[in-house]
């Protein structure tokens, strides 16, 4: 059995070469115009489309890779950025926890994006692309029978026209260019479907990788552009922190007051003068202790107004309106004085 086996082995490879051969030789008769070749232009401009086709998406898929490469290199560079201000951040400054979270919250999403990205466009991708190397391969197997069929016509044509015709020969190179015309044409006709397809298909999935691209991104920038958002916010929130010194060490002691009680200072007269005044910001807490005193809370916007008579002003006290009470009211009802070391000019 194992030399029956041996021997079909054998017989196989030696038909193999054979077919080799003669093809070789075919393909020499055609190119030196000793025999005719079988052209098809039509198919032949399926074929260059689809080379032009394949080649687009290998190239495609490529960049797409080395897109997802650059999203990891951003993410990774990202992680390291934000693990070194979350661990520069010290824990009494403003919204430590939030900045933890939004150091976790940045990593996930540029997971996400790199993973969606994985999932959809270049697995879609990958899938389009994986048909072509079984349709190249018939498409190589068909060119190959094309040259049997080219040679089982030349070799029953030569028979024909000898000077002596052997019919048994004739008959058989007649069976073997049937059956080569048959292979060859089964593989035509497939390919000829096949390929108008598939070049036709090329537009849709490049519509779908792009949209899914863009459409994840989009998600992507629009997430991204919040977490920054609240990073600023804390950064902002921050600088105040530091210019407030917040939370405030004891407060400094209100300078003295040479008198207390009602100013006189005219309602008309402060509405006219609140389009010019300056603004200060409270940097430390303030409880009134006279009805004529404003009380101040940390990061109070006050405006600052000018007294109807300057003798009524004592050293380091300032006449003013919470800026909120003025946008709400358009009034200085809620005027009264307060300690300017308790606050810093804006």
């Amino acid at each position: 059995m194992a030399e029956m086996g041996k021997g079909g082995t054998a017989g196989k490879l030696a038909i193999s070469v054979q077919k080799r051969l003669t093809r070789a030789q075919e393909k020499v008769m055609q190119k030196l115009g000793k025999a005719d070749e079988t052209r098809d232009a039509a198919f032949e401009e399926m074929v260059a489309n689809f080379n032009k086709q394949m080649t687009e998406g290998g190239k495609l898929q490529k960049d797409l890779k080395a897109y997802l490469l650059a999203v990891k290199t951003m993410h990774d560079a990202s992680r390291r950025l934000q693990d070194c201000l979350a661990d520069m951040y010290e824990p009494d400054w403003f919204g430590k926890e939030e900045m933890d979270a939004l150091t976790e919250d940045t990593d996930t999403l540029w997971l996400d994006y790199h993973q969606n990205i994985m999932d959809k466009p270049l697995t879609s991708l990958d899938s389009y692309l994986a048909q072509f190397p079984d349709i190249k391969a018939r498409i190589a197997k068909r060119d190959r029978k094309m040259v049997d069929f080219d040679s089982a016509r030349h070799h029953f044509s030569s028979l024909q026209k000898g000077k002596k015709k052997d019919e048994a020969k004739i008959a058989k190179a007649e069976e073997e260019l049937g059956r080569a015309q048959k292979i060859f044409e089964e593989l035509n006709v497939e390919l000829q479907d096949e390929l108008p397809s598939l070049w036709d298909n090329r537009v849709g999935v490049y519509v779908n990788t792009f949209q899914g691209l863009a459409g994840h991104q989009e998600k992507f920038h629009g997430e991204m552009s919040k977490l920054s958002q609240n990073l600023n916010d804390i950064m902002t929130k921050l600088e105040e922190q530091r210019e407030l010194k917040w939370p405030p060490r004891s407060p400094p002691a209100p300078p003295p007051r040479a008198r207390c009680g009602e100013l006189s200072v005219s309602p008309a007269h402060l509405w006219l003068r609140c389009v010019c005044v300056r603004q200060v910001k409270a940097v430390h807490e303030y409880a009134a202790t006279d009805g004529d005193e404003l009380e101040l809370k940390i990061g109070d916007d006050v405006l600052v107004l000018a007294f109807d008579n300057p003798d009524e002003q004592d050293d380091g006290w300032l006449l003013g309106v919470l800026e909120a009470h003025w946008l709400q009211n358009k009034d200085t009802s809620a005027k009264g004085v307060f300690p300017e070391n308790f606050t810093q000019k804006v």
